[in-house]
C-alpha cells in the first residue's frame, strides 16, 4: 500500500462519516491522519512491516496507528466497508462537488433518493432541488456547473498519484532479461498535472513473459484485453495501462509518437511530409523504406530539428524554438536552492519548527521562508498580529541553534474581498518575507479579482503572489483572473508569482509561467506549501510544471543564492 492509498482509506471514512452526521472531532481525526500519513517521507507500509511505533507519528494515537496497519495488510478497514455498504459510490462523488458538503449531499440521498451524479443533474434540470430546505435557485445552478467540473476530473488522477504506482510497474517490467528497454509514455512523461491513462512501451525478445508480468503485479486489478505484442490492464488505483511491445527498430518512432499531444504529432506529421516522408508509430518512411525511428533523435533529425524534451512536446512555442537553435536548457530539481512558501505546528500544518527546518536542511535547501497563515483563514487556526509576531520569535530562537541554512521569518498573508490585507502594514512590514493569496471570495467577477490582487502586487511589503487563482485541480476552479495586467503590475512592482507544486494546486499553471516568464519578466518561485516534512517533496511537481512552461534555471528565483 501507497502513503496515497492509507491516506485515501481515512479520507473515505471520513467522508462516509460526515454523511452519517458522526461527530466533528472523529472526523477531523481522520482527516488529520490522511494528511499526515500522505505527508511521510518514509513509506508507512515499511514502517509498519518494521513494527515502528506509528503512535510517535503526529495526531496518531493507539486505535489511529492500528487502523493504519490493518489498511496495510488488508487494503481496508472493517469500518469503512460497513459505510461503503450503506451508501453508492455516486453519493461519495456529490460530496466532491465545490459548496455541496455532507449535510446536503445527505438530504439529496435521504429526501429525493438521489444516488447517482446523472440523477443529481436531472433534478438539478427538473428544479427538483430548489425547493429543498437550505437549497435554492442559486445553488441548483452551482450544483450543475460543479457536475460538469467533476464528471472531466473524475476520469483522471494527479500525476503524484500515477507516479509511484507507474514507475514501480515500469522497474519492475524492466529489471526481466528480456527486456531491453521500458518507458512510460503519453501524458505522463510530458509531465501534465493529471492522467487518464498509462502507455508502457517495450522492447523485448519475449513478449509473452512481459504481458505475464505485468498480468501478475501487485498494482494490477485485471487483464482487460491481451493480444501477441499489446495487452491492457486496469490498476487497482483505477486506472488502465496498455502496455506494446514493439520492435527495437520502432521503439523511438512508438516513444514519439505516443509522448507527444495531438497537437504536436500533427506537426510533426506535416513537417515529415513537407519532406517527403512518412511518419507513424513504427518509424520514418521514404516510400517504402525505413530511414528512421530507432532513437526519437532519429524522428526529429529527419525533420531538421533538435530532440524536443517530452514536457514541451505541446504544439506551443517548442518548434519555433526547435529552428531558430533556442530550445531551453530546461529547470531540475537539483537547481532548487531554497523553498518559500510552508507551515508549521503554529497553523494547520503537522511539524514544529525545528522540523521543517531540519527537513529542508536534510533534503539540501539552502534557505527557506516559515510562512504560516494569517488570521482570515480561521479554519487553518490563522495568526492575528499578537500571535504572528510571537511566532517570528520562536522562529528566530530556533534558526539562532541550526547552521548550514537560512530561515526567514515569513507569512501568508490572505488578500481579503475588499480588497484590503488581511495584515496591516506595520505588521507586514516586519516580515522577512511575504507571500500574498487568495483564499476566498474566488468566485467574484474579474474586475473585483483584479483589484484584489493589485492590492496586493502594489503594496510594498509583498514578496509574491502565491497560487495566484487559488483552484484545485478537479475540485475547484480559480478565480477569473485577467492574467495580462496583472501581469504587467507584478513586472512593474517587481514581485514574483509562484508555482505552488502541491500536485492538487500546480498554480500558475505551465501555460501562465511560461507567459509569465518570457513574455514579461517576471521571476518565477516554486515553493511547495509543504505542511509536513513530508510536503517538503512535492518540490519536484513544481519542477515538473515549470519544465512544461520551457523555465529554465534563469527564470526561477530560488535558483538563485539568498540575497
Amino acid at each position: 500500500m501507497t502513503n496515497a492509498e492509507v491516506a485515501a482509506c481515512f479520507e473515505e471514512l471520513a467522508d462516509l462519516l460526515e454523511l452519517e452526521g458522526a461527530n466533528p472531532f472523529r472526523v477531523r481525526a481522520y482527516r488529520n491522519a490522511a494528511r499526515t500519513v500522505a505527508g511521510l517521507a518514509e513509506s508507512v507500509e515499511t514502517l509498519v512491516d518494521e513494527g515502528a511505533d506509528l503512535t510517535e507519528l503526529p495526531g496518531i494515537g493507539k486505535d489511529l496507528a492500528e487502523k493504519i496497519a490493518c489498511i496495510v495488510h488488508t487494503g481496508t478497514l472493517p469500518q469503512l466497508e460497513e459505510l461503503r455498504a450503506k451508501y453508492p459510490t455516486g453519493v461519495l462523488d456529490m460530496l466532491k462537488i465545490p459548496g455541496l458538503g455532507p449535510k446536503k449531499v445527505a438530504v439529496l440521498f435521504r429526501e429525493l433518493g438521489i444516488q447517482t451524479l446523472e440523477e443529481l443533474r436531472a433534478a438539478a434540470e427538473a428544479g427538483r432541488i430548489a425547493g429543498l430546505r437550505g437549497f435554492g435557485k442559486k445553488t441548483e445552478q452551482s450544483i450543475l456547473e460543479g457536475i460538469e467540473h467533476l464528471q472531466t476530473a473524475i476520469a483522471r488522477v494527479y500525476l503524484a498519484e500515477a507516479m509511484p504506482v507507474a514507475e514501480a510497474i515500469r522497474e519492475d517490467i524492466a529489471s526481466l532479461d528480456c527486456v531491453d528497454k521500458a518507458e512510460i509514455a503519453g501524458s505522463f512523461r510530458r509531465r501534465k498535472e493529471t492522467v487518464g491513462d498509462l502507455d508502457l512501451l517495450v522492447t523485448s525478445t519475449d513478449s509473452e513473459r512481459v504481458m505475464d508480468r505485468l498480468a501478475e503485479n501487485e498494482f494490477v486489478e485485471k487483464v482487460l484485453q491481451r493480444g501477441e505484442t499489446k495487452q491492457r490492464v486496469r490498476l487497482r488505483m483505477g486506472l488502465e495501462m496498455d502496455l506494446r511491445v514493439v520492435a527495437p527498430e520502432s521503439y523511438g518512432a512508438a516513444l514519439a509518437y505516443f509522448t507527444g499531444s495531438k497537437e504536436h504529432n500533427i506537426v510533426v506529421r506535416r513537417r515529415g511530409q513537407e519532406r517527403g516522408l512518412k511518419i507513424n508509430e513504427y518509424g520514418v518512411f521514404r516510400g517504402e523504406k525505413r530511414v528512421g525511428g530507432k532513437t526519437e533523435e532519429e524522428v526529429y533529425a529527419a525533420i531538421d530539428l533538435p530532440w524536443i524534451p517530452p514536457e514541451l512536446r505541446e504544439a506551443r512555442r517548442e518548434f519555433e524554438w526547435a529552428e531558430q537553435g533556442r530550445l531551453p536548457k530546461l529547470i531540475e530539481l537539483r537547481d532548487i536552492r531554497g523553498d518559500l512558501h510552508m507551515h508549521t505546528t503554529a497553523t494547520d500544518g503537522t511539524a514544529t519548527i525545528e522540523e521543517m527546518i531540519q527537513g529542508a536542511k536534510a533534503r539540501g535547501l539552502r534557505y527557506i521562508a516559515i510562512t504560516d497563515h494569517s488570521k482570515r483563514v480561521t479554519m487553518a487556526n490563522g495568526l492575528d498580529a499578537t500571535r504572528l509576531r510571537k511566532h517570528w520569535k520562536d522562529i528566530d530562537r530556533v534558526r539562532g541553534r541550526i547552521s548550514g541554512i537560512d530561515v526567514l521569518c515569513g507569512v501568508e498573508c490572505d488578500i481579503l474581498e475588499d480588497a484590503t490585507m488581511d495584515l496591516p502594514d506595520d505588521v507586514l512590514a516586519e516580515a522577512e518575507f511575504v507571500v500574498a493569496v487568495l483564499h476566498y471570495g474566488l468566485k467574484l467577477p474579474r474586475e473585483q479579482i483584479t483589484r484584489r490582487l493589485l492590492t496586493a502586487i502594489e503594496n510594498p511589503y509583498v514578496d509574491a503572489i502565491g497560487h495566484l487563482t487559488g483552484r484545485l485541480i478537479g475540485r475547484r476552479p480559480g478565480a477569473d483572473v485577467d492574467y495580462d495586467t496583472i501581469m504587467k503590475a507584478a513586472a512593474d512592482n517587481g514581485v514574483m508569482l509562484e508555482i505552488n507544486a502541491h500536485p492538487s494546486r500546480l498554480d500558475l499553471d505551465d501555460l501562465h509561467a511560461m507567459q509569465a516568464a518570457y513574455d514579461y519578466g517576471i521571476p518565477i518561485l516554486i515553493n511547495t506549501d509543504a505542511h509536513s516534512v513530508g510536503g517538503l517533496d512535492v518540490m519536484q511537481f513544481g519542477v515538473f510544471q515549470a519544465r512544461r512552461g520551457g523555465l529554465e534555471k534563469r527564470h526561477v528565483a530560488n535558483t538563485k543564492p539568498l540575497k
